[in-house]
Formats: C-alpha cells, sequence, structure tokens
C-alpha cells in the first residue's frame, strides 16, 4: 500500500478549482494500491486534512503524526493548480526529499507555465502558435507597436495564470491600455496574442504505461467572447465531446497533441488546448495541471474514452520518476 499526498491549495486564483480536483483524485484512488491524504498548501505551510482535523507537515521531510504513528509518502499527486506546482517552483522541494509526484519537473513546468516562452519553443519545434507581444510592468504602453504585430482584434492574458483570469478580448486599440492594466492585476508580464478565429478544441493527453496516449478532444462553445472563467467552471459554454470535426481533424489534433506531449517532454496528465483556423490547429496552450474536478474537461474526455479515472490515476502513480 503506498501513500499518496494530494496536494491541493496553493496562493493563485485557481485555489478552489485545486481542491475540487484533489477531492476527485481521493475519491477514485484505487484502495487496494493507495492510501490518499489531502495535503493543503497556503503561504508555504503544509497541512494533512483528515476529516474534521487538520496537522500541521514537517517540512524538513515531508511527514505527519497520526494517532502516534508517523505518516510518510510514496509519491504526490500534484492537483494544485497555478502557482508553485505548474510553475515548476515546488517540484524542486520534492526532488530534495526523493519524493517523485505526478506533473512535469521544475524546469518543464516553468516553460510552459510561461505562456510566451512556450509558444516560442513550440514555433522554434515547428508548431503552428498565434502571432504574440509580450509586455512587462514598467516599460511604455506601445499601443501602435502592439496592433502592428498582432493585429486586432486580439487577446490579451497574465503570461503567467491559468483558468482564463485576467483575460480580454481586444477590439479597438483604445481598449488595449485598460485591458492590459486589468491582465497586471495577475502576473508583471502580459502577453498580447493575434485572434484566431475558429473552432476551439482541448485534447488531453498521458502516458498509459507503454504510450503516450490521446483522449477524445472536446469542442467548447462559449456563450461568452471567449472560454474565460465563467464558460470554464459556471457553465457559460457548451462542451461537447467528441468534437464535431472531421476523422482527419481529430487524427491530426491528436497526433500533434502526442508530439507536443513527448518533444515538450511533458509528464503525467496533460491538456494541449488549440483553435483550428483554416484547418490549421493553432496551438493555445499547455496545461501540465489541468482541473480534475466533475466539471472539467480531462474527466469528460475519459468517460468517452471508456476510462476510469481510477484507472487512470492508477497508471500516472505506478509511471511517476
Amino acid at each position: 500500500m503506498k501513500n499518496i499526498a494530494i496536494l491541493t491549495g496553493g496562493d493563485s486564483a485557481e485555489y478552489e478549482i485545486s481542491i475540487l480536483s484533489a477531492n476527485t483524485v481521493l475519491q477514485h484512488l484505487n484502495p487496494k494500491l493507495f492510501k490518499g491524504y489531502i495535503i493543503h498548501l497556503k503561504d508555504d505551510k503544509f497541512t494533512a486534512l483528515i476529516q474534521d482535523k487538520k496537522i500541521d507537515i514537517d517540512k524538513s521531510n515531508f511527514t505527519f503524526e497520526l494517532e502516534n504513528k508517523l505518516i510518510s509518502f510514496d509519491i504526490v499527486f500534484m492537483a494544485l493548480h497555478g502557482p508553485p506546482a505548474e510553475n515548476g517552483l515546488i517540484q524542486p522541494y520534492f526532488d530534495n526529499l526523493n519524493i517523485p509526484y505526478t506533473s512535469c519537473n521544475a524546469k518543464v513546468s516553468a516553460l510552459t507555465f510561461d505562456k510566451y516562452e512556450c509558444n516560442e519553443r513550440l514555433k522554434q519545434l515547428g508548431f503552428d502558435c498565434a502571432k504574440s507581444y509580450m509586455y512587462e510592468l514598467g516599460n511604455i504602453i506601445d499601443t501602435t507597436t502592439i496592433i502592428n504585430t498582432v493585429g486586432l482584434p486580439c487577446f490579451v492574458k497574465p503570461n503567467g495564470a491559468g483558468s482564463s483570469h485576467g483575460i480580454s478580448k481586444v477590439k479597438q486599440e483604445s481598449e488595449l491600455s485598460s485591458a492590459m492594466n486589468h491582465a497586471l492585476k495577475h502576473d508583471d508580464k502580459v502577453l498580447i496574442e493575434q485572434f484566431i478565429d475558429g473552432i476551439e478544441v482541448s485534447s488531453g493527453v498521458f502516458f498509459n504505461g507503454k504510450s503516450i496516449q490521446a483522449l477524445p478532444i472536446t469542442e467548447i462553445v462559449s456563450e461568452n467572447e471567449f472560454f474565460d472563467y465563467q464558460a470554464k467552471y459556471e457553465g457559460k459554454s457548451e462542451e461537447i465531446t467528441p468534437a464535431r470535426i472531421s476523422k482527419q481533424q481529430t487524427t491530426e489534433v491528436q497526433n500533434t497533441t502526442i508530439d507536443i506531449y513527448k518533444e515538450m517532454n511533458l509528464t503525467g496528465i496533460c491538456r494541449v488546448d488549440y483553435i483550428i483556423m483554416n484547418e490549421k490547429a493553432y496551438v493555445i496552450e499547455i496545461n501540465t495541471i489541468p482541473g480534475l474536478s466533475e466539471e472539467s474537461l480531462i474527466p469528460q474526455q475519459l468517460k468517452v474514452a471508456n476510462l476510469k479515472l481510477s484507472a487512470i490515476f492508477e497508471t500516472c502513480l505506478l509511471n511517476t520518476k
């Protein structure tokens, strides 16, 4: 029986989604193989949440005492969205303790969380991405140069935030400065991207123990201007799995997702988001710790693939390094 620390919480705007994901993982762990514990991280403090008890974790060795017994962990299941897990800051802590985890390592996580650098790397590898411009806090906002680079309409988003927090769709140059200031509430760096007008799809992917496997593709039809927080988590979108795209297009997106997983050295369960315009799939984002709540896309895709959450979690845990 392996002890699994299901890491959740964090200090980002994705806190609530992280709690939901952790509870999903706990409910679907194979009880014959794993004993799961919800481990909450907030303000640099680890706490084990057991029924109505909160027990502090000894940070020096990531253990805690329960009923006079010392509990240590074999594996960490990363269910913490946003910093410090998705940006790679927490991984060295577990590396130093030789505790494996289900997410990408620090280097890969840092790159994929930095939307601009990630897209630049993807372009170098031959994948299609939107034209983009990076703005850093303190620099002059040169709206003319930005519009000349990415065109209108465009998307303005925090460079390192998830769940679509701080994103705006800008249709006129006069709206650009306020959209950038809105994004700056979430990050010191702002990414301004070309608007890709097409079908939004998302493809889950994981290593199944033998090969990299892409899941059925979800098509996202948002009631709002784009797939924002409301659309993602408050029912303001229609999520259709499998996506209403051709068989050939489905295969191409799934193969691209597998190639990205391989080329970017991803591990664990990941998700790659695209917009298909003129038959070409543009990569929008890589999610290295995607949501696992009942409303999230990965559970929806697994259901259509006739795969159980418990089986996928088991596969991920048994293939950690």
